[in-house]
């Protein structure tokens, strides 16, 4: 029942956060990655205590692969940000 109740919800935000991306506007882009930044942040302070609780193997594991995903997404949301802000950067500067 659990397992059914937990693949609702992620099948719920996956739906939401689709249609809430696709109605973004292209300038609002940049704020939101930055915002999305910090709490790809958070998420990777969070994995980074997941996998180093000295629990059960799977844990460890599991925390291990969301701290390598949590990192890949704060690098990429970094780097299209800079890569956003710099066409708005004057030639000559």
């Amino acid at each position: 029942m659990t397992t059914v109740f937990l693949t609702f919800i992620l099948m719920l935000t996956i739906f939401l956060g689709f249609e809430l991306i696709n109605k973004v506007p292209a300038t609002l882009h940049t704020p939101l990655m930055s915002g999305a930044n910090a709490i790809s942040g958070i998420t990777l302070v969070g994995a980074i205590s997941l996998a180093g609780n000295g629990q059960h193997n799977m844990t460890e594991w599991l925390g291990v692969a969301a701290v390598a995903l949590a990192t890949v997404n704060v690098v990429g949301g970094y780097m299209v940000t800079d890569r956003m802000l710099a066409m708005f950067k004057k030639k000559g500067s």
